[in-house]
C-alpha cells in the first residue's frame, strides 16, 4: 500500500506540471490558433457541429477536439489556460492509461516506471502543453489497443466493445486512421501469432455498430448538411492528399520517424534499441505481452513512414508501448532508471519554467502582443490587414477579422484548388489596390516584409504603433486614420 501511495504521489506531482505555466503561454501560429479560433467562432455562433473559421466552414479535423476547446472556453472563458486545459488533462489521462495497462500486464512497479518514462519523455512533455489533437488521439488510440489486448489475453470479450468505442472516439478526433491503424496493428499481431481465426471472435459485426454509434452521427450530419464539400476537403485533401503528396518534401526521408523516436523519447530513447539489439543477439523467447507491445511500437511508425506527408507527432501513439517495454528492459537496472528519471524531470521543470516566461519571446510565434497594440483603440468598423505571413493569432486575440494583403496575382495563385495543398488556405484576402481610405486601417507587417513595406507603402500616411518585443522582432503594427 505504501508503494502504491508513493508511486501515485509522484505521478500526481508530474501531472500538475502539465498545467503549470499554461495561463502565461500564448496561443501560437500557425497551427494552434487554427483550433482555438475555430472553437471560438463555433462557440460565438452557437453551432457546435460544423467547424468554422474566419466566417466560413472548414473541414480540417473532426469535431471532438473542438468540443474539448468549446467546453474549456465555456468553463474558464476564452483564455490561454482554457485553450491548453484539455491537452494537459488528456496528458494526465495518458499517464493513467499507461499505468493501468502496464499494471494489468505486469506489476505495479512496471506500471509506475512505464508512466514515468512516458511522462518525462521530451515529446510527451511538449504535447501536454500544445493545442493539438495528438494527446486526445493518444488516449483513444491507446485505449482501443489496450482494451482489445485485455479482451484477447484474458478472454474477456466485453472489452472488445470498449475497444470499438475508443476507436469511434479516435475517429471523431483524427479521422478514419482512428479505426484503420489499430485494426492493422491487431491484424499484424494475430498474423504473427498465427491466430487469424480470432477475427471471428472479436465481435466485429456488433462491435462496428458500437463504433458507428459513437462516431457515425457526426459524420452523417456533416455529409447531410455540407455534402460534397465536406467529403472532398476532409477525405480528399486532409486524408488522401496527405498520404500521396508530401506537404513538406524535405521531411520525406526514410529515417524521419527514427529520428523522432530518439528525440521524442529522450532521455529514455537509448534503452529500447540497445535491448532489442541484445535480444536479437541472444534470441530469447518473447511472451505474448511483449509481442503485442512490439507490434504496436513498430507498425505505427512503419505505417506513417509509407505515407508521403510526415509530421513529428504522427508516430506518437507508438510511445505508449515503447514506454512499457523500456520499463521492463530497465527493471533490473534501478540506478539507470533513477538517473534517467532525474534527467527527465529536470528537463521538464526547465521546460515549464521556459514556457511560464514565454511572453518575453512570443513575438516569434504569436501575435498576442501585436493584438494588444491594436485592441485599446479598435472600433467595430475598423479594418485590420496583414502584410507577409498571416499571423492568425491577431484576429484571435482582437476578436476582429483580419485580411491578408496581396496582389491580385498572388491571391489567384493561392486560391484553393481541387486536391491541392492550396485547399488549406482559408484566410481572407484583400487586394492591396483595394485597401479602402474611408476606414481606419491597422496594418500588421510580418518581418519578412519589413523592407517591402518601406518600398510599397507611403510611410507618411501610417502611424507606427509599436513592434512585438521579441529579440528578433517579428511584427510591426501601423495605423492609418480614415480620410475625411
Amino acid at each position: 500500500m505504501n508503494e502504491t501511495v508513493k508511486y501515485l504521489g509522484a505521478l500526481i506531482l508530474l501531472s500538475l506540471l502539465y498545467f503549470w505555466g499554461n495561463a502565461g503561454l500564448a496561443v501560437t501560429a500557425p497551427v494552434e490558433v487554427n483550433y482555438a479560433q475555430t472553437a471560438k467562432e463555433m462557440l460565438a455562433a452557437g453551432d457546435y457541429l460544423s467547424p468554422r473559421i474566419y466566417g466560413g466552414y472548414w473541414y480540417d479535423k473532426p469535431i471532438f477536439f473542438y468540443w474539448e476547446l468549446i467546453a474549456a472556453f465555456s468553463a474558464f472563458g476564452v483564455t490561454d489556460f482554457a485553450a491548453r486545459f484539455f491537452p494537459a488533462l488528456f496528458a494526465v489521462g495518458g499517464l493513467a492509461l499507461t499505468y493501468g495497462f502496464a499494471r494489468r500486464l505486469y506489476d505495479e512497479r512496471t506500471a509506475f516506471w512505464s508512466a514515468l518514462i512516458l511522462g518525462t519523455g521530451l515529446l510527451y512533455a511538449v504535447l501536454a502543453k500544445l493545442i493539438l489533437t495528438d494527446m486526445s488521439l493518444f488516449v483513444f488510440f491507446g485505449g482501443t489497443l489496450a482494451a482489445f489486448f485485455i479482451g484477447y489475453w484474458e478472454d474477456r470479450r466485453a472489452y472488445f466493445y470498449i475497444a470499438y468505442a475508443c476507436a469511434g472516439l479516435a475517429t471523431l478526433t483524427k479521422g478514419p486512421i482512428g479505426l484503420l491503424l489499430p485494426g492493422l496493428i491487431i491484424l499484424v499481431f494475430l498474423a504473427v501469432r498465427r491466430d487469424l481465426g480470432t477475427l471471428t471472435r472479436i465481435r466485429i459485426p456488433t462491435g462496428l455498430l458500437v463504433y458507428l454509434a459513437v462516431c457515425g452521427p457526426w459524420y452523417l450530419y456533416m455529409y447531410t448538411v455540407h455534402g460534397a464539400a465536406f467529403v472532398d476537403t476532409f477525405l480528399g485533401i486532409h486524408n488522401v492528399l496527405r498520404a500521396t503528396v508530401p506537404e513538406h518534401a524535405q521531411w520525406n526521408v526514410w529515417y524521419f520517424y527514427l529520428g523522432i523516436y530518439f528525440i521524442g523519447m529522450f532521455p529514455w530513447s537509448f534503452a529500447l534499441p540497445l535491448a532489442l539489439f541484445r535480444a536479437w543477439r541472444v534470441q530469447p523467447a518473447i511472451d505474448i505481452r511483449a509481442q503485442f507491445l512490439l507490434v504496436w511500437a513498430i507498425v505505427v511508425p512503419l505505417f506513417f513512414q509509407c505515407m508521403a506527408t510526415k509530421y513529428p507527432t504522427y508516430s506518437f501513439p507508438a510511445f505508449l508501448p515503447a514506454a512499457i517495454l523500456t520499463a521492463r528492459l530497465l527493471a533490473r537496472n534501478p540506478r539507470v532508471l533513477r538517473a534517467a528519471a532525474a534527467v527527465g524531470m529536470g528537463l521538464y521543470l526547465a521546460l515549464a519554467v521556459v514556457v511560464s516566461n514565454y511572453s518575453a519571446w512570443d513575438g516569434h510565434f504569436s501575435g498576442k502582443e501585436a493584438a494588444a497594440l491594436i485592441s485599446p483603440q479598435l472600433r467595430a468598423d475598423d479594418l485590420i490587414v496583414c502584410y507577409g505571413d498571416y499571423t492568425a493569432t491577431v484576429p484571435y486575440y482582437t476578436g476582429h477579422m483580419m485580411y491578408a494583403l496581396a496582389t491580385r496575382e498572388e491571391i489567384a495563385a493561392s486560391a484553393p484548388k481541387e486536391m491541392s495543398w492550396t485547399g488549406k488556405n482559408v484566410m481572407p484576402f484583400l487586394p492591396i489596390d483595394a485597401l479602402p481610405h474611408d476606414r481606419t486601417v491597422y496594418l500588421v507587417v510580418e518581418r519578412h516584409r519589413f523592407d517591402d513595406f518601406a518600398e510599397n507603402f507611403d510611410a507618411r500616411m501610417w502611424d507606427f504603433l509599436g513592434e512585438t518585443p521579441a529579440e528578433r522582432t517579428k511584427l510591426r503594427v501601423y495605423r492609418r486614420a480614415a480620410s475625411p
